[in-house]
Formats: structure tokens, C-alpha cells, sequence
């Protein structure tokens, strides 16, 4: 098995996604300021986001990150996560 390689292209297409994540989740804790589970909805969102921005970063898992399973995982929990904050 040849172990597969991160492109420049898709590392930073995994950081565009979690500012995104980053962003969704503070704009709703700004705009959810009267509801009780704000900071919970705001979070679910927001730390995800932390840390898939925090693994692009360490070198280690470039390889992981690489993996074509990975990707679209990942793919399907950030479109959830996206979708959800919206709709939430």
C-alpha cells in the first residue's frame, strides 16, 4: 500500500472548513444571546471546528488527513454541522 500524500490544495481546503466552523459557531452565540442553550449550540459547532483547525497543523497527521475515507467523513460531519447551525 503507497502511503497517500496531503496536497497544499487540501490542507488548506480542511482549514477554509474550520474557520467556517469557527465563524458559524461565534456568529451563533451572538445571535442566539436570549436562548437558554446558546452557548451549548454554539460550541457543538465551535469545537470541531478548534479542532480540526488544530490538527491541520500538526505535521503527524497530514498522512491520516490524506486518507480518502477520512476526507469524506469529515466532508459529511462538517456539511452536518454547517446544515445544523443554520437551521438551528
Amino acid at each position: 500500500m503507497t502511503k497517500a500524500t496531503l496536497s497544499k490544495y487540501a490542507l488548506n481546503n480542511y482549514r477554509m472548513a474550520s474557520y467556517l466552523l469557527l465563524a458559524i459557531g461565534l456568529i451563533n452565540l451572538r445571535y442566539q444571546t436570549g436562548k437558554d442553550s446558546a452557548l451549548a449550540n454554539s460550541l457543538t459547532v465551535t469545537i470541531p471546528g478548534t479542532a480540526m483547525l488544530l490538527i491541520s497543523f500538526a505535521k503527524g497527521t497530514h498522512a491520516f488527513l490524506a486518507r480518502r475515507e477520512i476526507m469524506v467523513a469529515l466532508l459529511v460531519i462538517g456539511v452536518a454541522l454547517v446544515a445544523w447551525a443554520i437551521t438551528n
